[in-house]
């Protein structure tokens, strides 16, 4: 169980300035994205770092949804500034962005590849050691700030993959709810739909003691590990929380207390999932954020088109759950009463059937899109995403039911439509 060191508090980042003089710091790197740039959570790491005479340098072309191509920019900057210490300030693209320029800067002779996933990278484990990150989320999400990965899209494949090692965990996360006033809705809705996910997949995962082989040394041991009994206690809580506030932050940016437990849900979620792993939703996710043609969705200031992460992960989960249910039926049937389903007459083999009718009226509830069709997707591109998922074995391998490349054809069929 790798775990996260978590501050939590209204007002915390005013504290920053003070860690990265406790760590010594003397260069350090701060990342964000252009527009979070000018918005109050950089201003506050900003008057922070001032105060305290922290000496830096800010990169804000962190690419929202990053690709291949924005790590490498970020790992040039970094490698050219020699920096000591790291603080990412945003959401997931963010953070990841940082943990990768972090690896590649403390390791300069290593290959992009040599950390990426198998089968796309050589999945290597890193031997070098990092400098401190410190994690300042800013949505409520990912739960980046708590996790060893890293994920991008690889533009060649037109697939997401990523790197996932203990070592690039965050040295710390800075939960600081005040910044989550700055998210727009559908950001809200989006970030908050991947931490739903993350507490679901991973309570539903493989479980531990049944993952095989055993690695040979425990330095391969990967991070996500299947479900256990320390993960499960995250990810019941993390649940619980979405039940009761998600609705709550998405339809009223001033309810700060909603606001405020989605930001902790999202850590704990993060620090379930981070241990445990996700499954197909996820899996499935990167070919469809992958292979986006025209979608640009509301409230995201970006000038390409993108499918948020969050939302192509929630796309799948009707028929995704649907599926894996008959491995451990009730834990799904447990899930579905936590999400509002009435479960006092049901039937433990009914158990899929009804956690995908909860969620899909939960979606439909937040006006979530209907299913991949209306982000642009037919039965014509669904070859090329069950070929955008067969890669992502470090997660699809951690379903509960092994599936094959007909079954994944009918969960992206099934999910083509939701309601």
């Amino acid at each position: 169980m790798a775990i996260s060191n978590i501050r939590y508090g209204e007002g915390v980042t005013k504290e920053i300035g003070m860690d990265l003089q406790n760590l010594g710091a003397r260069r350090v790197c701060l990342m964000t994205d252009k527009n979070l740039s000018q918005l109050p959570p950089v201003t506050a790491v900003l008057n922070s770092l001032a105060k305290y005479g922290i000496n830096f340098q800010m990169y804000d072309n962190v690419r929202v949804e990053p690709t291949d191509q924005s790590f490498l920019d970020a790992i040039k900057f970094a490698k050219k500034g020699e920096f000591d210490a790291y603080v990412a300030v945003g959401g997931g693209s963010v953070i990841d962005t940082c943990k990768a320029a972090n690896l590649y800067a403390s390791g300069p002779m290593s290959d992009f590849l040599d950390y990426v996933n198998a089968p796309i990278g050589k999945g290597k484990p890193v031997s070098v050691p990092l400098k401190p990150l410190i994690a300042v989320p800013t949505t409520a999400g990912t739960g980046s700030e708590t996790t060893g990965v890293a994920i991008f899209d690889f533009k060649e494949l037109k697939v997401k993959t990523g790197i996932a090692s203990r070592a690039i965990k965050p040295t710390l996360g800075i939960i600081d709810p005040l910044h989550t006033l700055s998210m727009p809705e559908r950001i809200v809705a989006n970030s908050g739909f991947d931490v739903l996910c993350h507490a679901l997949e991973s309570y539903t995962a493989l479980p531990y003691n049944m993952r095989s082989p055993c690695p040979s040394n425990p330095i391969n041991r990967p991070a996500y590990q299947g479900s256990n009994p320390i993960s499960d206690v995250w990810a019941l809580h993390a649940l619980r929380i979405v039940a009761k506030y998600l609705k709550r932050a998405i339809r009223n940016p001033e309810d700060r207390e909603a606001r405020a437990k989605m930001h902790l849900a999202s850590a704990f979620a993060g620090i379930g999932f981070g241990n445990a792993g996700v499954h197909l939703c996820h899996g499935m996710s990167y070919p469809i954020s992958g292979l986006v043609k025209i979608y640009k969705p509301k409230d995201y200031n970006v000038d390409h088109s993108l499918v948020p992460h969050g939302l192509s992960v929630v796309l799948t989960s009707p028929a995704v759950f649907a599926f894996t249910a008959q491995m451990h039926p009730e834990r799904h049937l447990e899930a579905a009463e936590i999400l509002g389903a009435d479960i006092r007459t049901a039937r433990i083999k009914d158990a899929g059937f009804i956690l995908a009718d909860t969620l899909r009226k939960f979606l439909f509830d937040l006006n979530v899109d209907d299913g991949l069709a209306a982000i642009g997707y037919s039965k014509a591109d669904i070859p090329a995403l069950v070929k955008g998922t067969l890669p992502q074995e470090r997660v699809t391998k951690l379903s509960p039911r092994p599936q094959t490349e007909e079954d994944l054809s009918a969960l992206f069929e099934a999910s083509m439509k939701l309601y």
